[in-house]
């Protein structure tokens, strides 16, 4: 099957397409294993909100369910279950993209769970279980970057773990998860990992910058305010492209920190633009990709984003180098017009985390129900069927294996 061209001239400017969604029906179906092959993906995300979407859609999840019933699995085991199988299954279908890359691409992301976002030893103690239950080299363990989330960052990097740093707004976080990173490979090295199977993206979060600041220059209304809507988002996130340069590039300001680490195998932390579905219909359905194209960057597209991409999208090749005076400017002129940037970045990672949380417990509750009505479904079948079922497979402790 051939390649769509216009996800091939991203590849070919240095952008990994991934896609942000992750359900059993998108891999039972061979869909991924076919938006491997004609629309160039090579990697997938996956957050609280998808997991809820996925389990709450359809009967591929309702035969495990019944299973994990019978074992007397509680709805924690059971979403760990469920969701660990999905990203297991996943990292094989992208496992010759893995081996192909080097293993910078091919990889599957499973986050923490987001109740834990405010606590840095939960969240590193879920990282190391998540990964040992999934078994796959081509795992990121998600970790939010709020405060707390950093130290976690550095210590699961520690353990030799690759890790995808999630619900980044600001420019000044992203610098601090940076720093979160070049820690974790320095403590790694000392433990005495190979730098060279430690990789590491930082998600930026995109059109939600647009949505929120716009939503306050619409309340600012004046023309100089309006003309600056849909500008926020973009420039935001090539301003982290410039730090990540400052950061990684060759003749960076910080050369001595990373050039040390590199010398030892360790890899680059590449840039990754997250919401980069457009919310605002007045805007070009490809915005948040042929925008921010640029060398060493992924791009984790919801599906209909992917499509539109593949349609219509215009990749004019590198469109982030250099920008970052321009991006500056646009930054000013939000300052002049009202905009308290930093309340806005707060805001954002806040409601972040909100939304992961809400979609874990409505993932929580609707599982819940499903092992409850699973239950009484082989209780009303008699006491034989629910003995056979009880007897099969391993106890809930064990599923989810290998």
């Amino acid at each position: 099957m051939a390649q769509n061209e216009n996800i091939a001239a991203l590849a070919a400017a240095g952008v990994s397409v991934w896609l942000d969604d992750l359900s059993r029906d998108r891999i039972n179906s061979g869909n991924l294993a076919e938006l491997i092959a004609t629309r160039g993906v090579v990697g997938v995300t996956t957050n609280p909100t998808i997991f809820q979407g996925a389990l709450s859609k359809g009967h591929a999840y309702d035969e495990q369910v019944r299973e994990l019933a019978a074992r007397g699995a509680d709805v924690d085991a059971a979403i760990r279950t469920i969701t660990t199988d999905d990203v297991r299954a996943a990292c094989d279908v992208l496992a010759p993209v893995f081996e192909r890359t080097g293993g910078v691409d091919g990889r599957v992301s499973i986050e923490v769970d987001p109740r834990m976002a405010f606590d840095a030893d939960k969240t590193a103690a879920q990282a190391v279980e998540l990964w040992k239950i999934v078994d796959r080299p081509n795992l990121f363990i998600k970790i939010p970057a709020t405060e707390a989330g950093l130290p976690a960052i550095t210590a699961v990097l520690e353990e030799g773990i690759s890790v995808n740093v999630t619900l980044i707004f600001s420019v000044q976080r992203y610098r601090a998860v940076m720093g979160a990173y070049l820690d974790g490979l320095r403590k790694a090295r000392v433990a005495g990992h190979d730098l060279a199977k430690i990789h590491s993206v930082a998600s930026f979060f995109v059109s939600r910058v647009d949505s929120e600041i716009d939503k306050r220059l619409e309340a600012i209304g004046t023309p100089e305010a309006l003309a600056l809507r849909g500008k926020a988002g973009v420039a935001n996130a090539r301003l982290a492209y410039a730090e990540y340069e400052d950061v990684f590039a060759p003749g960076g300001n910080h050369v001595s920190t990373y050039d040390h680490l590199a010398s030892a195998g360790a890899n680059r932390q590449r840039p990754l633009w997250a919401s980069t579905g457009v919310k605002n219909p007045d805007y070009p359905d490809t915005l948040y990709v042929t925008e921010l194209v640029a060398a060493n960057t992924v791009n984790t597209l919801p599906e209909k984003t992917l499509e539109a991409v593949a349609d219509h999208g215009e990749v004019r090749g590198d469109t982030v180098s250099g920008t970052a005076a321009e991006a500056a400017e646009v930054f000013d002129q939000l300052r002049a017009a009202g905009i308290d940037l930093d309340d806005v970045f707060a805001v954002l990672e806040r409601e972040g985390v909100d939304k992961f949380e809400k979609s874990w417990e409505e993932l929580l509750e609707a599982t819940a129900a499903e092992l409850r009505s699973a239950v009484s479904t082989a209780s009303s079948a008699g006491p034989s069927v629910a003995t056979q079922a009880t007897s099969s497979g391993p106890d809930a402790a064990d599923a989810g294996g290998n």
